[in-house]
This record gives structure tokens, sequence and C-alpha cells, in this order.
């Protein structure tokens, strides 16, 4: 089958090493994998912070690059949450581009649900071997609430069977990201930050994994001020036995 890949803007302007390891999931999992070179922002942040202009100018953009393809996938649950659910609240006052909405929404998967769902990945998909002996997995509010990803990236660490999973406190409770909210709120979203990396914390693992760079990015940020020394891995990282951000070597300069 013929993949777009959407690599999202933050992964491709803070860890392209995820967007290298989800290309490898996909064609070790025998996957046509085609990357659209012009696209960028699926309009997520204008649509968060009330621009409704610029969210249906990126909306628009993206479904044109990404109509052509059998399946898009994406290693992050909230913007493929933004395409799949939201872009139908965008254009429901265009009955025309609200139908290309909903076909491309159709065909549009997070990265471990595409593996496990569509896929049917086996073992000899994933690698054999992980940066780090045991992990604990925080579930992203967008992948588990809007998508019902949980299940799923659990299942494909089981499957891989190179780390101990230790399941923290509570891996449902939110890490104080929410996009712009952490911007509005900065003391609210670090104090609910504090909780996570003490449930992180509390379950000595040596990693924690995830599946959307942007709590990746908000809790690193908070255990690194800390002090701790606890790896943050998103799972296409880890299912390929990626160090953190660790790229390609033959990407080049």
């Amino acid at each position: 089958m013929r993949v777009g890949l959407f690599v999202t803007c933050l992964v491709d302007a803070m860890r392209p090493s995820i967007g290298f390891a989800t290309l490898e999931l996909l064609e070790n999992a025998g996957c046509e994998v085609v990357v659209p070179e012009g696209q960028t922002c699926c309009g997520q942040p204008a649509w968060n912070s009330g621009d409704a202009p610029a969210t249906r100018a990126l909306a628009l953009k993206w479904l044109k690059e990404f109509d052509q393809f059998d399946h898009v996938v994406a290693p992050s649950g909230s913007c493929v949450g933004m395409t799949k659910i939201h872009y139908l609240d965008v254009f429901k006052n265009d009955p025309e581009i609200k139908q290309l909405a909903a076909s491309v929404a159709a065909k549009t998967h997070e990265l471990t649900d595409f593996l496990v769902n569509v896929l049917h990945v086996q073992s000899d998909a994933l690698a054999q071997h992980a940066p780090v002996q045991t992990v604990t997995y925080h579930d992203c509010c967008s992948g588990l609430r809007e998508l019902g990803v949980r299940d799923q990236p659990r299942q494909l660490m089981a499957m891989q069977g190179a780390t101990q999973l230790c399941e923290m406190r509570d891996s449902r409770q939110c890490c104080g990201f929410g996009g712009t909210f952490a911007v509005k709120y900065g003391e609210v979203s670090a104090a609910i930050c504090d909780d996570k990396c003490e449930q992180i914390k509390d379950s000595q693992a040596q990693a924690v994994v995830l599946g959307d760079l942007g709590c990746m990015l908000n809790i690193q940020g908070r255990m690194e001020r800390r002090g701790e020394q606890i790896q943050v891995l998103h799972i296409a990282e880890l299912l390929t036995g990626r160090k953190a951000g660790q790229l390609n070597a033959d990407q080049g300069a």
C-alpha cells in the first residue's frame, strides 16, 4: 500500500529522528512510503488559538497534499486528532470540503494504531534490541481520548520483547502540555507536569515512552529542570532500537 507520511512540523524542527524511525517501521512492514516535501503544519496551533482563517488555509493545503494516498500516517496523536476529527469542524459550513475532509480522515492513522490494526505487524518488523531495559509509558491525551490509542503501543512493546514495561501510577493523567495551554497557563502546566514527573520517577524505569513530541518536550524539559536522569523516548524510537534523538547515518549534514 502507498502511505503518505505526515512528519509533523514539530518532529521536523525538533526531533527528526522520530520521522526517520517512523519511516523505518513502515518500510519494514512492507509499505511504500512517500513524504510530501511541501508539507508544513496541520493548523492545530492556529485552531487552538482561535485563528480560523489560518487554520482553514493550512487545512486545505494539508488535504490537497495527502488525499492522493491509500493511507496517511503520523507519529503524533494530537496532529492526527486535528486532521481526523477537528477538520470536520473547520469545514462544517462548507459541505464539499467537509466531504473531502471526511474521506481523508477515514484513511488517516496514528502510527501505533496503523501498525497494529491495519498492518497487523509481526515481531520481525520491529527491532529486537532497545536502548533501555525498563520503560514506563505515558498515554498522551489526544491519542488516548480522541483516537482510543492505549493498548496498541503496549502490544507492540510486548511483541518487541526487548524491554520490561513498568506502569506508572496513572499513565492516563495529563502531563500539562495541552499545546498552547502550557504557554497561556505556565504555572498550572508546570504543577501538572511535576506530578507526572513524580509518577515517572516512582516507576523506577530508565525511560518514559510516549507517542507525541509536544508531550515529550514538556516532560523532558521539566525533568531536566528537576535534575532527573530519565530518558524520554518516542515509541517509534524504542521500536526501532534508536537512542534518544539518533538520526540515520545516511541523513547527511
